[in-house]
């Protein structure tokens, strides 16, 4: 957790999955959601912090919630599932693992006497649900990179709006991925990294994965599991959301299909349908959290698709760094057909997915990202239609006024606790997509 990104660039993942058996599920049916976090998390955790301080940081985290389920499911269709995830501070599903990671961080370090430097990237999610989580603690600073002008207005208000001596916004003149680049290249510089103790936010960090995996848990277990095998379709654009799925199902969770839903940013579609894993440009979209297109956490699922060689996942990073492509080797690819699916929603696919769900189920309302994972959750069910079709749903639709506006003909209404986001004043620092620059930048500010 406090390494985030190892001193190689290479990215952490379990050595062995600990299992979840069928009596373990089968005791879980109809706990709290918890619970059920507990019994996921404690495996991993081991004996690094004992289990009533676990418990308490995990009750603490999902207090913050408004919904007592704190993921409940909507049925949108026969046999079809939308999950809430939003019900979180920020209204996106990253506050399901970045509050437990906040008191994570607060915990550790307290223990330990410590204080880092917390720096990520976000195309929109991530840096709001971080800072929320981490605003005001004792034992950390953060420093949040965005793509400027490249989030909505809500997602960079949610970051930029916060007043907390130890938040830091940088609105980067570039991609996402240039941001990550960034982030990267910074846990690469040995020197600088240990000078500040920096650590990370971003799912590269294995802390923030696991706690993702528990929903998957939760929502088999309230469909039937074990006794009944699940599929979920994921919006995905750093493939760690849809990871976690992965990870559940290495663990024992009776899940047939993971559906890869990609905007028009389809680097991941393309790499799951033919193995091409050619950069190209990256296209602002009406679901910009997912303008994507260097995937950091397909990395972990390239490791187990070349059954654990991380000599073979080097060699493949590095021709992507190189020449901007790699192949993924086909009996690789057939492996990983197996349980992943790829679907491509486009821009005008994904309004009229919004619309469809508007008139069909009690004008029940989507974000793009949601709507996304919809339509590519539609294209793979008929193949099973007795297996329940989960789609995960990321974000709160008012994170994305323009898009909901645009297809249903008005604009969803914020929360009254975000009412007054546009009257906040904003605080960041427009900066030039130079490592350099990030890097004097933070430095200037905590000294």
């Amino acid at each position: 957790m406090l390494n985030g990104l190892a001193r190689d660039g290479g990215l952490y993942v379990p050595v062995e999955w600990p299992e979840l058996t069928t009596e373990q599920l089968r005791h879980l049916r109809g706990r709290p959601y918890t619970d059920v976090a507990f019994a996921v998390l404690k495996p991993f955790v081991g004996d690094c912090i004992d289990g009533d301080t676990l418990g308490a940081i995990i009750a603490d985290a999902y207090a913050q919630f408004d919904h007592e389920l704190v993921a409940p499911l909507v049925q949108t269709g026969p046999n079809e599932y939308l999950m809430e995830l939003w019900h979180g501070p920020t209204l996106a599903f990253k506050d399901v693992a970045m509050q437990v990671l906040g008191r994570l961080y607060d915990h550790v370090l307290g223990k330990r006497g410590q204080r880092v430097t917390l720096i990520g990237a976000t195309s929109g999610d991530t840096g709001s649900a971080a800072i929320e989580a981490t605003r005001g603690r004792e034992h950390a600073d953060i420093f949040i990179l965005h793509p400027h002008n490249r989030t909505s207005d809500v997602q960079r208000r949610q970051m930029t709006t916060v007043d907390a001596p130890n938040v830091h916004n940088i609105a980067l003149e570039g991609t996402f991925d240039d941001c990550q680049n960034l982030v990267k290249a910074m846990f690469n510089d040995h020197a600088f990294r240990e000078s500040v103790s920096m650590s990370g936010v971003n799912s590269i960090n294995w802390a923030r994965v696991m706690p993702q995996v528990v929903y998957y848990v939760w929502a088999a277990l309230s469909l039937g599991a074990p006794s009944r095998s699940v599929a979920f379709a994921v919006p995905t654009g750093n493939f760690g959301d849809i990871y976690a799925g992965y990870a559940a199902r290495q663990m024992g969770l009776p899940i047939t299909k993971l559906v890869i839903a990609s905007n028009i940013n389809d680097i991941l579609t393309r790499a799951m349908q033919t193995g091409d894993h050619t950069l190209g440009d990256v296209h602002p979209t009406m679901s910009p959290s997912m303008d994507i297109q260097v995937s950091s956490n397909f990395e972990r699922l390239l490791f187990d698709l070349y059954d654990r060689d991380g000599g073979a996942v080097a060699a493949l990073m590095e021709q992507l760094a190189q020449t901007g492509a790699f192949t993924i080797d086909p009996a690789r690819v057939a492996k990983a057909q197996e349980l992943f699916a790829a679907e491509r929603v486009d821009e005008a696919q994904t309004l009229d997915v919004i619309k469809r769900v508007y008139d069909r189920s009690a004008h029940y309302i989507v974000d793009p990202h949601t709507a996304v994972g919809v339509g590519a959750a539609r294209r793979e069910h008929p193949a099973e239609p007795q297996v329940p079709m989960v789609v995960l749903s990321t974000a709160h639709p008012a994170k994305f006024p323009d898009a909901v506006e645009k297809a249903i003909g008005h604009r969803p209404a914020l929360p009254d606790k975000l009412a007054d986001l546009y009257e906040r004043e904003e605080r960041f620092e427009v900066l030039p997509n130079d490592l350099n620059a990030v890097i004097s930048y933070i430095k200037q500010q905590l000294a």
